[in-house]
């Protein structure tokens, strides 16, 4: 009976901080978005997905922000170092030669950016996991540089409210 008591002691322990994202709901952050890239943007969202596209804006970005879970240890493994950036840019670059991976400052997620050519423009990918909870920002636009300031004002904008503190 006892080591029953230790067991759920143990359970519940580790589902207190297995806490993952503070918001499920991309819905929430429609304004962060038209203001991170510009309010003349068009934006469609559900809880768990936001298309975002803007014409008029510099580079004609389209946008993919998406909610799930990635529970296969990824998150575990880049965070104990087994799996380094280095080796993640090395599988993205296999898809792509053009493809350049480095982190993110999105603590306490961990999260990565890759930037690639894609057809006669670009395209840009954030990744931010916490505990299974994964956050994926894509953005294709006329360059690899104008998807890349598209991510990157994404996360810095919407990233903070998903994750939490």
């Amino acid at each position: 009976m006892r080591w029953l008591l230790v067991l759920i002691s143990c359970l519940l322990a580790q589902t207190a901080q297995a806490q993952g994202f503070a918001s499920h709901d991309l819905t929430a952050v429609v304004d962060q978005v038209r203001i991170a890239i510009d309010p003349k943007a068009s934006v469609q969202a559900t809880p768990l997905s936001l298309t975002m596209t803007c014409s008029p804006c510099k580079g004609s970005p389209t946008v993919d922000i998406e909610l799930g879970r990635l529970t296969d240890g990824t998150e575990k493994r880049v965070r104990s170092g087994e799996t380094s950036f280095a080796k993640l840019e090395s599988l993205c670059i296999k898809q792509n030669p053009d493809c350049r991976l480095s982190s993110l400052p999105v603590s306490p997620a961990v999260g990565w950016i890759t930037v690639y050519a894609l057809g006669n423009g670009g395209g840009s990918t954030a990744v931010i996991l916490r505990d299974g909870d994964l956050l994926t920002i894509q953005a294709k636009a006329d360059s690899p540089g104008h998807a890349e300031d598209s991510v990157r004002a994404l996360v810095q904008g919407v990233a903070p409210r998903i994750v939490g503190p």
